[in-house]
């Protein structure tokens, strides 16, 4: 077999200056944001050159004065309860639905599973009319009910988690039958230890989106009581609490910087739930 040819260093300059092109134009705005917050009110809004990109002293005080003028302290608490709430929730019904459509025999089964997956297809917000009707109905309009429920199963969830256990070898399954297990011991005894790679990147996919979530939280929250962290960042944004640019940025930040925790700790199982995911039933 011949060998293949290995890339030329003019090429392998070029493939690795579009890469750090790339990783800079999408860190460029985070690191713009950050040393934003840092300035003064008049610095932020003075023409930028290359000797005023960062702060001639650190303004540390426009994060406490996004926590005290913005109140973000109960909408951060707010988002952290919401968001852990359905990720939980969420995480638990998407991976017994996906148990049950990867192992489990039942009439039905394919047309049930090709509707989950037609609701993929379906655009967000034309979702929304209809979950907002439902919501209304069940009374969970401005509550906390109706920044969980609506979200406690989806068609990528439960295709994702179809995915991740279908690879699991099914003589593993048999082998507890065998000693008697039923299928939700099975389910938590085998599938869990082995799928946990999957579930804990399911678990980032829905921790992110709810602590994303805008559209929604905007049309069935109205109380400054049960508002998101998303709601009160374009509620200052809007000039409603405070009109800085500095103090815009460090809220702004703020929204950001779990999610980027989030991902530095648990990026390794991001990578192998996704390689998980992409392997072929045995």
């Amino acid at each position: 077999m011949s060998r293949l040819r290995q890339p030329t260093l003019l090429v392998r300059l070029l493939v690795q200056g579009a890469v750090w092109a790339c990783a800079l134009s999408m860190v460029a705005p985070f690191a713009w944001m950050v040393v934003t917050s840092l300035k003064g009110d008049a610095e932020a809004t003075r023409a930028p050159t290359l000797g005023t990109l960062l702060p001639a002293t650190a303004q540390w005080g426009n994060y406490l004065r996004a926590f005290r003028e913005a109140e973000l302290g109960q909408f951060y608490v707010n988002s952290i309860v919401v968001a852990a709430v359905t990720t939980v929730l969420a995480v638990a019904h998407n991976a017994l639905a996906g148990y049950a459509f990867a192992k489990l025999r039942f009439r039905g089964k394919r047309v049930l599973f090709g509707v989950v997956l037609a609701t993929m297809m379906l655009p967000l917000t034309v979702s929304f009319v209809f979950g907002y009707l439902i919501c209304q109905w069940f009374g969970y309009i401005n509550n906390f009910q109706a920044l969980i429920v609506p979200f406690l199963a989806s068609g990528f969830g439960v295709f994702y988690m179809r995915q991740v256990i279908a690879a699991i070898p099914e003589s593993l399954l048999e082998a507890g039958r065998l000693d008697g297990m039923g299928d939700f011991e099975a389910f938590w005894t085998i599938v869990v230890p082995m799928a946990w790679p999957g579930i804990t990147a399911l678990a980032i996919f829905s921790f992110t989106n709810s602590w994303n979530a805008f559209f929604w939280p905007l049309i069935v929250v109205d109380s400054p009581r049960y508002k998101t962290l998303p709601l009160a960042i374009a509620d200052l944004s809007a000039g409603l609490y405070v009109q800085s640019w500095p103090v815009q940025m460090a809220a702004a930040t703020i929204l950001v910087l779990p999610l980027i925790v989030l991902f530095f700790f648990a990026q390794r199982y991001l990578v192998r739930g996704v390689a998980l995911a992409g392997m072929k039933e045995a």
